[in-house]
């Protein structure tokens, strides 16, 4: 199949254009100061990657508490807002668009990587057979503790609080990732979620913090220039759920009316490969959501043209290719070859495998 010229138009998301329909997903890279201050090197990481239709920043916290890994970066003081500006005003000056995932990782943290050593937070006390990466490489996640109304209050404030320290940082709108395991996750999902309150039970309850933090952001973003982010297949971090579809299919439809920028989905895991039943229950809860769909995972350009000219997706987001290919866009269009990932360079370092893959022609 060749290559649509519609991965290449113009659209709308929302409130805002783009150039493409070839996203740039996030990508953890594990290069920010301890604090969670984005370094200089990221401005020029971003810049190189503005071609994307939309950047999707790296998963950024919320919150001390939100933190699960060594060197993420934050939204949560002035001195991230800070340096994320000069991310932003590097994009744009490059032609890009870009928006901040908002995260919170709840029970995939350990207690030294939390203010004062306190344990992590989520739904409920069930601890993750999963591990997170520290100072001392590879640990098992710690013991979380269920989150009170108080926190979950708490909580919602600290995504407003993040959303407006974003919006300072000139980011053209927020994602709030709910997907791959993390807290909001944790709370959809009820192989984690077992509480007996207003916030588990019944899927409507389930969804109710979720729904809550998106009321508490379109405060200072409107819902044009939010997206969300799910994984219906619970492929992550010790997630399961008794009834996915009967789960994501309520969750889609409540989205659909929100008028949101966009859905954005983790289809499939690089690790894994969906099955032939899974991606016929990804097609019927496709349904459910009447507008923007970004699709996400193991697309090329070839799968991403198809899903594009069958109008199963508005856009397609691109995680590894983008990490050895800042120009992607054009090699996608031209059929280039790609560049080839250093995977020892995936997580942590300095600018070698950051900001030092080529492009097709030098860039100004």
């Amino acid at each position: 199949m060749s290559i649509s010229e519609k991965l290449f138009e113009p659209t709308r998301l929302g409130d805002v254009e783009i150039p493409n329909r070839i996203l740039m997903a996030p990508l953890t890279r594990n290069r920010s100061e301890s604090d969670g201050t984005p370094k200089s090197w990221a401005e020029t990481y971003y810049y190189q990657r503005a071609s994307s239709g939309l950047i999707i920043s790296e998963a950024t916290q919320i919150s001390p508490m939100g933190k699960g890994y060594i060197d993420t970066p934050g939204i949560h003081t002035a001195e991230h807002m800070a340096a994320w500006k000069k991310i932003t005003d590097a994009v744009h000056a490059g032609g890009g668009r870009i928006f901040c995932q908002l995260w919170h990782v709840g029970r995939i943290s350990h207690t030294s990587l939390l203010p004062d050593g306190r344990a992590p937070v989520s739904s409920s006390d069930k601890q993750a057979d999963s591990q997170t990466f520290t100072a001392n490489g590879f640990e098992a996640t710690s013991k979380p503790e269920a989150l009170s109304i108080d926190g979950i209050q708490a909580t919602i404030k600290d995504y407003q609080n993040a959303a407006q320290f974003a919006r300072a940082a000139g980011f053209d709108g927020v994602e709030v990732h709910a997907a791959n395991g993390y807290l909001l996750d944790q709370f959809l999902q009820n192989g984690v979620n077992n509480r007996d309150d207003a916030y588990g039970g019944n899927v409507e309850n389930r969804m109710r913090f979720l729904l809550e933090v998106l009321a508490a952001v379109e405060g200072i973003f409107p819902p044009g220039r939010i997206g969300v982010r799910l994984s219906p297949l619970g492929q992550a971090n010790d997630m399961s759920d008794s009834d996915p579809e009967a789960t994501f299919g309520a969750i889609y439809s409540t989205l659909s009316l929100r008028n949101l920028a966009y859905l954005h989905v983790v289809e499939s895991f690089f690790t894994s490969d969906s099955s032939d039943e899974d991606a016929a229950m990804l097609k019927r809860l496709r349904s459910r959501y009447e507008g923007n769909y970004i699709a996400n995972g193991g697309y090329d350009g070839e799968r991403a043209s198809e899903a594009i000219e069958s109008g199963y997706a508005t856009a397609v987001a691109f995680g590894r290719p983008y990490i050895a290919n800042p120009d992607l866009p054009e090699r996608i269009r031209i059929g280039a070859d790609m560049n080839e990932p250093n995977q020892e360079t995936f997580y942590g370092g300095d600018e070698t495998g950051y900001t030092d893959y080529p492009f097709l022609s030098s860039r100004p």
